[in-house]
This record gives structure tokens, C-alpha cells and sequence, in this order.
């Protein structure tokens, strides 16, 4: 059995030979670029209290690649925002609609990203129900479906999560102050919810969001406001379908104020990198089925090696301050799909 230095060079080689193998043939290896981004923000077409341009500005002023308009049953239109505020491989605004249904006073709310046209919303006879039919309408309209804040209001089971079909992306992280992503009195946190539905064999990718409503109120702990929670995109261009296309495939990591230098994953490792701020320490923790701690670093760059009986491994930075990141689970159980 080959030890863990052992495979970790072996997947170095076998990266190094397949970019020497493309310089050979004269194929070209896409620069892959990270993207800043947040995917559910609100204006006042909806329940926000600011327009779609004072929203779109405050994304852009504060370094944000990408910005997802998702108001509640209403489509925004982003043509003439991305003429003001869009720049080529420097910021970009992508329709969406925050389709926002309900089943018994539970409220049930499935982003839609880059849909092409308005989703109503579709109702049913049970919260799965409701969250499938919407999902449904979400790739028919061409969009990137998500299902939202499964705490707030207590509404959605990971039972119900795990019947869900189409979906590869859920909110374990929502700036919401009603959000309850620590779940609490019995109900589980949206982490303990991600591993059940992983271990459980459903594949889905963790993103973390601010959920903005309130931009007018910057000293206010008590609303929704900007800049809570967001996601790193790793693909080689700033459009719409390239960025949608690596979150569906779990190119990314999610973060509530932790930057990653870089992180990859292989069959063989995880390899985590921080960019750390000199006053913060951290914890980086290595996941597996079940949501077992498998392993815990107090340095960066921080490399778990993968023995390949866990099912999945996956990666959460804890930052002193109370900031973290996650990445995406490294599927390692053929079950898991």
C-alpha cells in the first residue's frame, strides 16, 4: 500500500504528464480564473429596498465578479444594468427569480438562475411536491435550479431535500437573520442536512448566499444585508453559462468571509490553501460519510490524503473570527449521484 507522500506525488505526476502530454498533441489548457459571486439578492421589484442599480453598484463597488438578481416571482431585466455596470472579465449582472411558493404556510423558495423567461409558481399537494414541480419549471425556463433556506420557517425536511430530482445546489448558508442555518430544538443545521443527503447518496453542492434586502441600513446586525455569504467560481471565462456551468459541476467553493489561495481535489488528495490574514488563525477540517471529522490541520496548506473508503471528503475552513469556508464534497462512493 502506497503511503500518503507516496500518492500525493503520484497525483502530481500524473497531472504533469497529461499538460506535457497537451503541449505535445499542441492543445491549449484553458486559464482557469476564480469569480467572486452572489446568487440570490433582492431589489424593490420585490421585497428590497433599493433598485436594481443602486444593488447592482454596491456588488460592483465591493469587488464582486457576478451578481444574480433573484426578486420573488418577478424576472428583472439586467440588459441595460450590464450596459452601466457590466465589464468584460470584470463584472457581470445574470437574470434570475427567486420562484417563491408555498405548501401549508411553509414557505418554499427555489432560486432559478439565467431562466429565460418568468416562473410561476407551481404549487402541489406537498412540500416535495412543490420544491419538484418548481424545479421542473426552473430547467424548463433554461435555468440553474437551487433550493433555498430549508430552515427559515422550518419548512423543508432533509427528507423532503432527498426526493428532490434536477437539483444540484443548496444554500447550507444563508444571510438571512431568519435563516437558522445551525438548525436547533431537534431540527438539523444545513451542514448536518448537506452530509445526511450526501451519505445518503444524493450528490449536491453547498453554496453560501447573503440573501440581501436591505441595503440602506450598513450598521444594522438585524436585517438582511449584503456581503454575508458568497461563492468562488473556478472557470476560464466571466459569462453566464461558463459560471452556471462550473456551479453545477461543483467548481467552486462557498465562503462567509475566508479566501482560499487555491484548493484541488484528486482521487489520490485534498489540498486546501488559505489566504490567511495575519491577525485570524485557523482550523481546516476534512469531512467524510456521515459528516465524520476525519481530520483536522492547523496550518496552511493543509492536504488530507485520500484512503478511499470515505465515501466523500470534503473541506470546511474555520476562522477565528467566526468566518468560514467550504468546499465541495470529493465523491469517492459511485453510490453518490
Amino acid at each position: 500500500m502506497k503511503t500518503a507522500k507516496e500518492r500525493i506525488t503520484a497525483a502530481f505526476l500524473a497531472c504533469l504528464m497529461g499538460t506535457l502530454a497537451a503541449v505535445a498533441t499542441g492543445q491549449q489548457t484553458p486559464t482557469l480564473r476564480w469569480y467572486k459571486g452572489n446568487t440570490h439578492t433582492h431589489t424593490i421589484n420585490s421585497d428590497g429596498d433599493s433598485t436594481p442599480d443602486e444593488v447592482v453598484r454596491w456588488y460592483r463597488e465591493n469587488r464582486y465578479h457576478f451578481l444574480v438578481l433573484t426578486d420573488h416571482n418577478f424576472l428583472t431585466s439586467v440588459e441595460g444594468l450590464n450596459a452601466l455596470h457590466g465589464a468584460d472579465e470584470k463584472f457581470l449582472v445574470i437574470k434570475g427569480e427567486e420562484v417563491t411558493d408555498s405548501f401549508q404556510s411553509k414557505p418554499l423558495h427555489i432560486n432559478g438562475l439565467n431562466v429565460n423567461r418568468l416562473v410561476q409558481p407551481q404549487g402541489g399537494p406537498s412540500v416535495f411536491d412543490v420544491l419538484q414541480r418548481n424545479v421542473n419549471a426552473i430547467r424548463e425556463a433554461m435555468g440553474i435550479p437551487h433550493i433555498n433556506h430549508p430552515n427559515f420557517g422550518w419548512a423543508v425536511t432533509t427528507k423532503d431535500l432527498h426526493q428532490v430530482r434536477g437539483d444540484r445546489l443548496l444554500e447550507i448558508y444563508n444571510g438571512h437573520p431568519q435563516a437558522n442555518n445551525l438548525g436547533g430544538g431537534g431540527t438539523p443545521g444545513m451542514e448536518e442536512v448537506w452530509d445526511a443527503l450526501l451519505t445518503g447518496g444524493k450528490l449536491i453542492y453547498g453554496i453560501a448566499v447573503d440573501d440581501a434586502h436591505t441595503f440602506k441600513q450598513p450598521g444594522n446586525s438585524a436585517v438582511s444585508r449584503p456581503g454575508r455569504g458568497w461563492v468562488v467560481v473556478r472557470t476560464d471565462r466571466l459569462s453566464a453559462s461558463s459560471i452556471l456551468s462550473a456551479l453545477e459541476r461543483g467548481e467552486f467553493y462557498a465562503s462567509t468571509g475566508v479566501e482560499l489561495e487555491d484548493y484541488s481535489a484528486t482521487n489520490e488528495s485534498l489540498t486546501i490553501s488559505i489566504k490567511a490574514v495575519p491577525t485570524s488563525k485557523y482550523r481546516i477540517q476534512f469531512f467524510g460519510r456521515g459528516g465524520r471529522l476525519l481530520k483536522e490541520v492547523l496550518s496552511t496548506p493543509a492536504v488530507y490524503a485520500i484512503r478511499g473508503d470515505e465515501g466523500y471528503v470534503r473541506a470546511k475552513v474555520v476562522e477565528s473570527n467566526g468566518h468560514y469556508a467550504w468546499t465541495q464534497p470529493k465523491v469517492l462512493d459511485p453510490a453518490i449521484r
